[in-house]
């Protein structure tokens, strides 16, 4: 398989005309809500581009349309994973993400092995865990009638439930944090560099320590864990661990941030929840339809026609949910957010590679605004606040100051 372009190479079978910056994955702070201003506009233009700047060091395909993201998605004879998010490459390695970044026939039977742990059934026994937590995080402000919701909540309350899920101490959650930040927002390729060796070497040194003294977590899980008749290689104990690591550090909290901003600014939502308790995750979906959040991506295997587009073995495309999220060709009136709405989405994939963490995310999202609107009164941003909203792979609000009476 030949390299994907890097961020400055364009390579010659692109036609001049095709490429553009893709701004929506820059990795800046603006001001005005990306779903009203950058992505309505990106849905008035042609249906895939090649974007010069399309993810962190390359280039890449982008789609704007949810059905050639569905066919991306799906398509694991043309579209790879392995190699997509760079973290091994970029430090000399050679693992994979486990099971984010295998292919067929692998991918499936390491899903199949995950799986059971978290379903439904395995999720809903964390239910009095889940509800005790947010609770205790939305007690710890309710009565000053005022919080800075991201940091006093989008953040530390899924944070938590995940460290406990690994048995990593809650304790060290600024310094993981610090490490996501740089992994996964930063620029600066030194920084993404020197943060993948600092959660490599964390992660396997708990990996030894659970060799030697196991528990109930999932590390010491996945140590227990056999493929094909064998238990996994280090490496792939280690590849799960670090996905479990980029997946429970930001996806929840960006999607949480993006939900409780919503609410605050439509006061009408906020009251239909409240006037339909028993609806919130219908109201959840729908959120979710409409601020998905992740950008990842592929890499074409074979040559293949998408539309306008052809492709080259080497060539990435990246599938933008959030330009998914509304898309005018799959979704009526997509901007128009209807909790009443039987939302579809690809906000936590599509096929066999869908988010493997869903189910639970579903529940702490849930979860969460329950016991916000049982605690709090009608909630709107604190005035003269400026709403900062970060483009990247994973958009996101660092800071949502809210306010309420009290």
């Amino acid at each position: 398989m030949n390299n994907p372009a890097p961020l400055n190479g364009i390579p010659s079978h692109i036609p001049a005309d095709m490429v553009r910056p893709f701004i929506l994955n820059s990795r800046t702070t603006v001001y005005q809500n990306p779903f009203e201003t950058i992505i309505p506009e990106l849905h008035r233009g042609v249906d895939a581009f090649y974007g010069s700047n399309a993810m962190a060091g390359y280039s890449a395909w982008v789609f704007r349309r949810a059905v050639d993201m569905r066919e991306l998605f799906s398509d694991m004879e043309n579209f790879k994973k392995k190699g997509n998010t760079g973290f091994s490459t970029m430090i000399g390695d050679d693992w994979s993400l486990v099971p984010s970044e295998l292919d067929a026939p692998m991918h499936m039977q390491f899903r199949k092995v995950l799986n059971p742990f978290f379903s439904p059934a395995k999720i809903g026994q964390l239910e009095s865990k889940v509800r005790t937590r947010a609770k205790s995080y939305v007690d710890a402000f309710k009565d000053r009638g005022s919080c800075d919701f991201v940091k006093e909540m989008a953040v530390p309350y899924p944070v938590s439930i995940f460290l406990d899920l690994l048995g990593l101490p809650a304790e060290e959650m600024a310094q993981f944090l610090a490490w996501e930040q740089d992994l996964c927002h930063s620029p600066d390729m030194d920084d993404r560099i020197r943060s993948t060796r600092a959660v490599k070497a964390y992660l396997l040194a708990q990996i030894e320590d659970r060799r030697k003294n196991p528990g109930d977590d999932l590390i010491s899980n996945a140590l227990q864990l056999e493929v094909g008749g064998r238990k996994w290689t280090s490496d792939e104990v280690f590849g799960h661990c670090f996905n479990l690591y980029i997946g429970g550090l930001d996806t929840v909290s960006s999607n949480m941030g993006w939900h409780f901003y919503h609410l605050a600014t439509h006061p009408e939502h906020q009251l239909w929840l409240r006037q339909n308790p028993g609806k919130g995750a219908q109201a959840i979906e729908e959120m979710l339809r409409a601020y998905g959040a992740v950008t990842n991506s592929r890499i074409c295997a074979k040559e293949i026609q998408i539309g306008d587009v052809r492709m080259l073995p080497g060539d990435r495309a990246v599938m933008c949910t959030p330009l998914a999220s509304r898309d005018p060709d799959s979704c009526e009136n997509p901007n128009e957010i209807r909790f009443d709405r039987r939302a579809t989405h690809l906000t936590f994939g599509w096929g066999d590679h869908r988010c493997l963490g869903a189910h639970l995310a579903r529940r702490e999202l849930l979860i969460a605004t329950e016991e916000m609107l049982s605690a709090i009164p009608e909630f709107a941003i604190e005035p003269g606040f400026e709403v900062p909203f970060f483009l990247g792979s994973i958009l996101h609000i660092p800071e949502l100051r809210l306010k309420w009476k009290i």
